[in-house]
């Protein structure tokens, strides 16, 4: 995450297409990995003890979590609507992260890289969002290194207690999955649409590559 909002701390780049394109890319990286996780670790992770109904039900659920966050933020008027779905999926994930570790270090390797992938451009776009204006970025920066502390804390929340509860972990999963589908295409699908650039499209396929790769290499 502050690596996310130091890159998008550097403004005026020139020209300012490439700027454009720049911005544009890193948040169609972002979908690419975000939807790696989905379709390579959450999902497959979660529907293992899990149910058919069960497992839809909490898949569905993390979608209309996420849509009634988004509603909320909304009416709020508040610019905070990517940060709060960024941590919104950070925390359940590194939950499910440190109890996976001790059931499957290769599949938790692979996650962790994947909340990286996907916390970087996350970060970049949650710091254009609450500063648009590009003042007071170092006060952003630290507050996302902070916040970024969240994720070791509930990871070791995970390790230490749900270890041994496999099925609160898969729920907690599916419900992430549901959840960061919600978000790819309300918040960053939309934003990385731009005529007659054909890089934004590429960076999506390129995140989700990383996560396919990753997901080969755990799996050998």
């Amino acid at each position: 995450m502050p690596a996310g909002a130091l890159l998008a701390a550097i403004e005026h780049i020139r020209p300012h297409w490439l700027e454009k394109e720049f911005r544009h890319s890193v948040l169609a990286f972002g979908a690419g990995a975000l939807l790696s996780a989905v379709a390579l670790v959450l999902v497959p992770e979660g529907i293992k003890h899990q149910a058919v109904i069960p497992a839809a039900l909490w898949f569905v659920a993390g979608g209309f979590g996420f849509m009634l966050l988004d509603i909320i933020l909304k009416k709020a008027n508040t610019p905070a609507s990517q940060l709060a779905a960024m941590l919104a999926d950070f925390i359940p994930e590194s939950v499910a992260l440190g109890a996976a570790f001790s059931a499957d270090p290769n599949t938790a390797i692979l996650l962790a890289g994947i909340i990286a992938l996907q916390n970087l451009p996350e970060g970049f776009n949650a710091y254009r969002e609450l500063n648009p204006s590009g003042g007071s970025k170092w006060r952003l920066i630290i507050s996302f290194s902070a916040m970024a502390l969240l994720g070791p804390a509930a990871g070791l929340v995970g390790h230490v207690w749900l270890q041994q509860q496999p099925v609160i972990v898969s729920a907690m999963m599916l419900f992430a999955a549901g959840g960061i589908l919600y978000s790819v295409f309300q918040d960053m699908a939309p934003q990385v649409k731009l005529a007659r650039h054909w890089g934004p499209p590429m960076g999506t396929v390129l995140g989700f590559m990383l996560g396919m790769a990753g997901f080969m290499l755990a799996h050998q």
